[in-house]
């Protein structure tokens, strides 16, 4: 039980700064915060992503680079253009590294705005502290598995960002159903996105970028949309528009 509730707290939390601050705050601004509360979730973040810490700088280029070019050739993660799951994530893995090494050609619209604190992530995107995070999932494990197979959910904790983010780009863009009929792939996942916080909406947000509301529908709930609402009434941020 100790395990799988670990798992179900380390999914829901790493997914839930993946999708605040990295995916509706530093890649669309859908709202302001000051630079002291943006290294608080830096911080944040980094404790409760562990071994599969996004760089938010590289994160926000990337699902730029998508929204500009989704479905095309030039879209870092399409499944139209990739023949499977794998090549998809390794495609998305090698652009995503080549943009945090500042080895791609990156242009400057997608460079905007983007939060960066390079003195902290030398340190929480190195590999030794990769390497650290998983020792210490391990040492939970070995604490506290009592069936062989719990081992077998290790691989998730290691790469939970890469694991959220797949799910999003490969099956948003192959299953589901659509709101909207774009010139994209895009769906939304499931009818009560219980999941993916929000993040299975993904026909509706590929519409309403700027929303930092990804429901549309009565009974799509986005469970981050109430916290953004309650982080902008104590001033921890500053959303661009409130909705009435």
């Amino acid at each position: 039980m100790i395990i799988l509730v670990f798992l179900i707290l380390h999914w829901y939390l790493s997914l839930f700064c993946q999708s605040f601050f990295h995916h509706r705050y530093a890649a669309h601004r859908m709202f302001d915060m000051s630079k002291t509360w943006e290294k608080v979730f830096f911080i944040v973040s980094y404790l409760l992503q562990g071994s599969s810490y996004l760089s938010p700088y590289a994160y926000a280029i990337l699902h730029r680079m998508h929204h500009a070019h989704t479905d095309t050739e030039h879209d870092p993660h399409s499944p139209t253009y990739q023949k499977n799951i794998f090549a998809l994530m390794m495609r998305t893995i090698r652009i995503y590294s080549s943009i945090y090494r500042r080895q791609a050609d990156v242009e400057s619209r997608f460079m905007k705005g983007i939060p960066r604190w390079d003195s902290f992530e030398k340190i929480a995107h190195s590999r030794g502290s990769k390497a650290v995070w998983m020792a210490i999932y391990v040492a939970f494990y070995l604490a506290f598995a009592t069936h062989w197979w719990m081992y077998l959910l290790l691989p998730i904790h290691f790469m939970m960002g890469a694991v959220h983010g797949v799910i999003i780009n490969w099956f948003a863009h192959k299953y589901g159903y659509r709101n909207y009929e774009l010139a994209d792939t895009s769906k939304n996942l499931f009818p009560i996105d219980i999941l993916m916080l929000g993040e299975g909406f993904h026909n509706n947000h590929h519409k309403h970028s700027s929303s930092p509301n990804f429901g549309v529908k009565w009974f799509e709930f986005d469970p981050i949309y109430p916290v953004i609402r309650l982080f902008n009434k104590l001033g921890i941020i500053q959303m661009k528009k409130v909705p009435a």
